[in-house]
């Protein structure tokens, strides 16, 4: 079959940046730079030009940027995208007769014979036929252009056809560098080559790239000793969070509890008089003034008007708020009455709860979304976001979003976004990674990732390089916690606070998102619940908050709180940690010791660099040599250079490449060194 246009003769492959293919948006911040590179050539030996064409959504004329040939077919071009939401980018290629021309008239010029050397050899170059076929192409853009550029071009038309008429000894170069940048704006776009699907960016805000998250349970909040919490006692920790350099303030479900099959103190499937149960067993019976589901709050925490004040109090602490979705129902949730065919019906009638055979959670039921209903699951599901995000809620953190259908959540995000570009969605998916980049790649803002159990040096490098460059990067923005309600990893069980300490600090440098589950993460927590039958160990907490109320002052003796604090305001000042992208490696000779660089433009048109050490052995002190990559630090070889620690306001002169350190994890695990000038 021919195509509909065979005298195309511009091919255009390798398109990047793209992801599966163009199947999904590439992910970028606001202000970002996109560079955009493509394999463009073609047949024979013409000259090519090609132009990168971008667009917001909404836009109906195309911006354009020339692209430039790297070499051996390599082109590019780069574009700001200065706004939220969804952007369009697509290349046109084309055969380039005039740029041909001007090349072919150059070598011809070149080769004249000199009249002054009356002896020399030359070869006819036929120069008058070669004016006018230059003098066709340019009157070929007169009817592309208008104005003083058509009366140039015109002009030209005649000065090419006069020079073609004399016959002159030898020929000058007619154009002029200006004339030349005036044709390329009026190329012959015809037979031109355009990418068969345009290429689709989504912009996030720049709290999708940096934010410190603390999590907290606001039952747990009050002051009275055995009290449950309010939504005015969250209010009331807002300082302290705020004081620490968190942004984002994370609570739970704060959903109404149902009664039925409700768990007990550390899970027992026995609830006590006094147990509140798991927030995450979502629904209750529905009161006058209380919908008893994901659009409502529980009567113990509060009502609405206090949720309002708690956004605005969040806000004017430089927080925002984020809420704990989790599609899941108790078995008093009001949907499983109004709509038991959203749920799975066993055999005997009764509606499955959720099993991880053989432990059983008959306090949920989980979504069937193989549902006959499925639409209209699908718009409730969606409006639940909808309703908070009225109220002021801009981000989101997903329970086991991997448990629900990959297809609602493209359509649920991208449904929400189109109203609400500024949305974040955070997955908590500890999954098969296909599963989890699908997540990131349908919509997922954020994601939590394997970091809590990545804790060998070489494990933590390889997953970093993975997670942190093209093409997983493009789509996937990690998130690292150390702990959190449901993870107590062995690490922190058997390191205690030397542990607590290098793992928080490696999740506050690695990566430009970060959080922890707090108080327990200031006070070094690391009992575990007892193993149950056939295990030997366990990753949940003893005396779970999951399961009841834990009031603890964050500020007891040994708490981590200002190491915390202290890493959040470095990670505030220095732009370096801010992404991801600069992130590097740098070799040392023990392997309990690593290291690694980041910079960034500092804003005043210098250059930010942080360079952390880090010792991975919670026992003992680690010694060993580092050999720095100075072209990635942008060191010249053989220099000393001042740097200074950030957590001790110490400053070392080092020189070249190879430097020494010494770190103890309970003094110091870690030195965070910004190189601050060269040393004199």
């Amino acid at each position: 079959m021919k195509p509909v246009e065979g005298r195309a003769r511009v091919v255009i492959e390798e398109v990047k940046p793209q992801v599966d293919g163009g199947r999904y948006p590439v992910c970028r911040i606001v202000g970002d730079t996109v560079d955009v590179s493509a394999a463009i050539f073609g047949d024979g030996h013409d000259h090519l030009s090609a132009r990168l064409l971008y667009r917001q959504k909404g836009e109906k004329r195309w911006r354009s940027a020339a692209m430039r040939e790297l070499g051996n077919d390599l082109w590019s071009a780069s574009f700001e995208v200065d706004k939220l939401g969804s952007w369009s980018f697509t290349i046109q290629a084309w055969v380039d007769h005039f740029d041909t021309w001007t090349s072919d008239l150059k070598k011809r010029l070149a080769a004249q014979p000199d009249p002054q050397q009356p002896t020399q050899i030359g070869v006819p170059q036929d120069i008058p036929l070669a004016l006018r076929t230059g003098a066709l192409l340019v009157e070929a853009m007169i009817g592309r252009a208008k104005g003083a550029d058509a009366r140039a071009l015109t002009e030209m038309v005649t000065s090419l056809r006069w020079m073609a008429e004399q016959d002159a000894a030898l020929y000058e170069y007619p154009l002029t560098p200006e004339f030349e940048a005036l044709a390329a704006r009026y190329p012959d776009l015809t037979l031109a080559t355009k990418l068969e699907k345009e290429a689709e960016i989504w912009v996030n805000r720049d709290r999708a790239r940096f934010s410190s998250w603390y999590e907290l349970f606001p039952r747990s909040m009050a002051k009275t000793p055995g009290a449950h919490g309010t939504l005015q006692d969250v209010i009331g920790q807002l300082p302290e969070v705020s004081a620490m350099g968190f942004n984002v303030l994370y609570m739970p479900p704060i959903h109404p509890i149902g009664t039925a099959f409700r768990k007990g103190k550390n899970n027992s499937t026995t609830a006590e008089p006094g147990d509140y149960g798991s927030p995450w067993a979502i629904g209750a019976a529905p009161t006058k003034d209380n919908d008893g589901g994901h659009k409502a709050i529980h009567p113990l925490l509060g009502n609405f008007k206090d949720f309002d004040e708690l956004v605005h109090a969040a806000k004017a602490h430089d927080m925002e708020l984020a809420l704990d979705i989790a599609f899941q129902c108790s078995p008093d949730h009001p949907w499983v009455k109004q709509h038991p065919t959203w749920f799975t019906i066993r055999p005997d009638g009764t509606i499955q709860y959720a099993e991880n055979p053989p432990k059983k959670y008959q306090d949920i039921y989980p979504l069937n979304f193989e549902s006959p209903d499925w639409r209209d699951l699908w718009d409730e599901l969606c409006s639940v976001f909808e309703f908070w995000i009225k109220r002021g809620v801009k981000i989101f953190r997903v329970d086991n979003p991997h448990t629900k259908s990959l297809h609602f959540w493209e359509w649920c995000i991208g449904t929400v976004r189109e109203k609400h570009p500024d949305v974040i969605f955070l997955a908590e998916a500890f999954t098969r990674p296909h599963v989890m980049y699908s997540l990131a790649k349908g919509g997922f803002t954020q994601s939590y990732t394997y970091f809590t159990w990545r804790t060998a040096k070489a494990e933590i490098e390889t997953y970093l390089e993975e997670i942190t460059q093209p093409p997983v990067s493009d789509f996937f923005q990690p998130n690292f916690w150390p702990n959190t309600p449901d993870i107590l990893h062995r690490s922190l069980q058997v390191g205690g606070r030397a542990a607590h300490m290098q793992r928080v600090i490696l999740a506050a440098t690695l990566t430009a998102n970060y959080g922890i589950y707090g108080p327990a993460y200031e006070l070094s927590e690391n009992a575990p619940m007892k193993p149950g039958p056939g295990k030997t160990e366990t990753e949940e907490y003893l005396d779970s908050e999951k399961y009841e109320i834990r009031q603890r002052d964050r500020n007891a003796p040994g708490t981590l709180v200002p190491l915390i604090t202290r890493l959040n305001h470095i990670r505030r000042a220095n732009p370096a940690l801010q992404s991801n992208n600069s992130l590097c490696f740098h070799k040392v000779d023990n392997p309990n010791l690593m290291c690694y660089s980041k910079s960034a433009p500092d804003g005043t048109g210098g250059e930010n660099t942080i360079l952390v050490a880090i010792n991975l052995d919670v026992t003992q002190e680690q010694a060993g040599w580092i050999d720095l990559d100075l072209k990635r630090l942008n060191i010249p070889h053989n220099e000393n250079f001042d740097i200074e620690d950030l957590l001790t306001g110490v400053h070392y002169q080092w020189h070249d490449r190879s430097n020494y350190v010494a770190l103890r994890p309970e003094v110091q695990p870690a030195h965070i060194f910004r190189i601050t000038r060269q040393a004199k």
